[in-house]
Parts: C-alpha cells; sequence; structure tokens
C-alpha cells in the first residue's frame, strides 16, 4: 500500500530496507502484486545485515514528536541493523528477532581550528586540509518484538541512548489505585496474569522487566506499541501513570486506532 500510494501520488519510488535474510521473500512478495493488479509498484529494496549501517541524505528533516520532546532525524543520517534477541515466537518458531537504530550524523570543527577567524577556517578548507570530524547520536530505535535480553547487551548500548526508543511489552497488570504511592513497584500492580517467565517464553519483553532495568534506560522518551485487544484504554494508562522515577514521566502508549 505504500508504495502503491506513492506512485499514485507520482512521488519518487521509496527506498525499503529490510534485513537480508527476508530480501527474497520481500521481492516475492512484490512480484506477486504486480501480477495481480498489473501496477509497476517502482522501489528499491535494499537488504541490510546485522550490525551494518545505511547512510541516507534527506532533502529534509523528519521529527518525532511524543508529548513535549522532539527528536530530529537531519538531512544526514544513518540506519543500524541490530538484532535485539532470540525467542519463541506464537507460532514456536524460534527466530532472531530484529530491531533497528537511526542516527543522526554530524560533521563538527576539530577542536584545534575553533575560534578561528572565519575566513582563516575556509582558507584552510580549500587547502585541503581536514577541519572536521564526523559524529553520530543515536535518535531513534525499534526493537521490535523481543526479550529483555538486548537491555543487558552491550552491543546494542545505542538503544538505551536513542531520544526515543519505540518497543513492545506483555503488561498483564490492573493497577491498585489505592497503593499508587507505594515504594514496591509490586504492591503497585495486582492480579499478575502473565509472569515473566510466560512472556520470556513467547519472546516478550515483561513491563516489570522494564521496571527492574530502569536505571539503565537513558532514553528521553520510551514509547510502549502493539498492546494485547483484551487491554482497556483505561488500563494501560493507569498503569504508566503508576510508574515511578526514573521511569516517571517518559513512558508513553501507542493507543491511536487502540
Amino acid at each position: 500500500m505504500y508504495v502503491a500510494t506513492r506512485g499514485l501520488y507520482r512521488m519518487a519510488p521509496p527506498t525499503i530496507i529490510v534485513p537480508t535474510i527476508i530480501k527474497e521473500s520481500v521481492e516475492k512478495i512484490f512480484e506477486a502484486h504486480r501480477t495481480m493488479d498489473q501496477s509497476e509498484l517502482k522501489h528499491t529494496l535494499i537488504g541490510l545485515d546485522v550490525g551494518k549501517f545505511y547512510f541516507w541524505h534527506f532533502a529534509y528533516s523528519i521529527s518525532f514528536r511524543f508529548s513535549q520532546l522532539w527528536a530530529k532525524v537531519k538531512n544526514h543520517s544513518v540506519l543500524r541493523y541490530i538484532v535485539t534477541s532470540a525467542g519463541e515466537e506464537f507460532y514456536l518458531r524460534k527466530d532472531l528477532k530484529q530491531g533497528y537504530v537511526i542516527y543522526s550524523v554530524k560533521q563538527k570543527l576539530k577542536p584545534q581550528y575553533v575560534g578561528l577567524p572565519g575566513d582563516e577556517i575556509k582558507k584552510l578548507k580549500f587547502s585541503g586540509v581536514e577541519i572536521t570530524y564526523t559524529t553520530t547520536s543515536p535518535e531513534v530505535a525499534f526493537t521490535g518484538d523481543t526479550t529483555s535480553d538486548f537491555i543487558v547487551d552491550t552491543n546494542n548500548a545505542d538503544v538505551l541512548k536513542a531520544k526515543i526508543l519505540i518497543m513492545e511489552v506483555t503488561s498483564d497488570f490492573i493497577v491498585d489505585t489505592n497503593n499508587r504511592k507505594s515504594s514496591s513497584y509490586r504492591s503497585t500492580y495486582v492480579e499478575n496474569t502473565m509472569t515473566v517467565e510466560n512472556a520470556r517464553d513467547y519472546g516478550h519483553t515483561h513491563l516489570s522487566e522494564i521496571i527492574n532495568y530502569s536505571s539503565r534506560f537513558e532514553n528521553k522518551a520510551i514509547l510502549l506499541i502493539h498492546f494485547s485487544a483484551r487491554y482497556q484504554l483505561d488500563v494501560i494508562q493507569e498503569a504508566l501513570s503508576a510508574l515511578h522515577p526514573p521511569l516517571a514521566g517518559r513512558v508513553f502508549a501507542l493507543t491511536e486506532g487502540f
């Protein structure tokens, strides 16, 4: 639908990035749709291996907004494909869980040239002197559906440093509103119908695990997505509003269309 819509509005064909392991299957899906509706579905499909980076240049910046937080992906950006964990999917197929980190890329003036007059810096640049160095900053991270193992995996440290972290959790908790001020998270929630072990068996992260690892999250905002249909909206909101520092005020729920 995304590719077809861009074609309908005569927009530039999109670039789609997928794990290399499924690239061939995705190509077959596009071929099947071309056969069915005789459309071109122009696009560029790129396979990205674990730990590899893809650089691209925007003609504009992209901004993500949650509450009062803005995370801007600058014109020069890089996407990194990561593995978050391995676990049992609900259909009992063990597979690697895949996530992504988007970095902004900036050129900064080297310390030895800071403070020099603009004309002198310009002369150095035109003479071939390398006056800048490259910095990258994790802006947005997406873990996908995964166990909490990614939190303690040093290879995924940037996931916990990104301004915005998007992830799925299992949270079969009902909030005890009479005990919201309790200093213990365990007493803040009652009727725990999904244990941590249950969540891990199905390759998920339990909300209590996020709480237990709360000191590791440096993100300015954590967006929880893909809630089960059995949850009522007010239950989700109650659970998040009952979170204690350092998570309080930083965890949000994507409930649009919920």
